[in-house]
């Protein structure tokens, strides 16, 4: 019989695993919201889709369901602090929000109007994996810019690449 792997284990090699950080937000009849997340990834670019990861145990994941739209902000290392503020430094959405300056997308999703890409994204699938809401958004928006260095976190520490690695996609 296999040996299950024990929740430390698996949260010790995923620090080791490097990610950007993102502020998802939310806004719309339930209320606007937001978390910090490293959870995001393509899926498919027919329809332009991507996942994010939300612990089913935040108060905001009604926030998200309710309002069916996401925005994914990729920071910059300029965003250190507002990131640390999503991820729950600040209790209060409204300080959260206050922290940095957003511009609205025609659909009404909010998007940081500094960060390195926005993807502005309809819900279209919500499942709860274990602890986490894997949200599935087709993209309906894209706001970019063509400087900046991303926000990384690896070893459960930001990091700071000096250097723009360039392009691996085609």
């Amino acid at each position: 019989m296999e040996e299950q792997l024990s929740k430390t284990e698996f949260r010790n090699a995923m620090a080791r695993v490097c990610a950007p950080v993102n502020v998802i937000t939310t806004n719309g009849p339930a209320g606007r919201g937001g978390f910090t997340a490293t959870a995001m990834c393509s899926v498919t670019d027919e329809p332009p889709t991507l996942l994010v990861c939300m612990n089913s145990r935040s108060a905001q994941t009604a926030l998200f369901l309710e309002n069916r739209r996401f925005c994914v902000n990729v920071l910059t290392q300029e965003h250190k602090e507002l990131a640390g503020y999503f991820a729950g430094q600040r209790a209060e959405m409204e300080e959260r929000y206050a922290a940095a300056d957003w511009i609205d997308f025609r659909s009404g999703s909010q998007a940081l109007s500094d960060a390195i890409v926005s993807f502005d994204c309809r819900l279209t699938e919500a499942r709860l994996v274990g602890t986490h809401h894997i949200f599935i958004g087709e993209v309906m928006d894209i706001r970019s810019r063509k400087d900046g260095h991303a926000l990384l976190y690896f070893d459960r520490n930001y990091v700071h690449v000096p250097t723009q690695a360039g392009s691996f996609g085609g």
